[in-house]
């Protein structure tokens, strides 16, 4: 199995994962939608993991477009601010998210760096098998 291969199914893995989890989601929330997804559940496990994974990778770029979001807001307020010096003086205020926004952040990091770590492992020993 080459690297690029193996990168195409952990992102499809990825994309499967945040769909079912998206969906489970939704199905804590509306109830109509419990049924909807419980009538799913009966149907065949190809049909359903292509589902998972087409709405895994919306929310994936929605969660892009909303970081790049949060990232240009932030540029953009550094940048309109006139700067005295180089490092980040006391009297200015960072924006920051909620709370939970903020450690949802960091365990998508957290699992992103790992998932990165995983590839890099795997790429390292393919390569050295060659």
């Amino acid at each position: 199995m080459n690297a690029d291969n193996f990168a195409e199914l952990l992102q499809r893995g990825f994309h499967i994962t945040l769909g079912a989890t998206t969906s489970l989601v939704e199905s804590l929330q509306d109830p109509q939608k419990r049924e909807e997804n419980l009538a799913k559940l009966r149907l065949e496990w190809n049909q359903l993991s292509e589902e998972w994974a087409s709405k895994g990778a919306v929310t994936e770029q929605e969660a892009r477009r909303f970081v790049d979001t949060l990232l240009n807001n932030r540029a953009n307020s550094t940048t309109s601010e006139p700067s005295a010096n180089s490092g980040f003086s006391s009297s200015r205020t960072r924006p920051t998210a909620p709370p939970d926004i903020q450690v949802e952040l960091q365990e998508l990091t957290e699992q992103i760096a790992a998932m990165r770590a995983e590839l890099e492992k795997l790429r390292n020993s393919d390569t050295s098998s060659n």
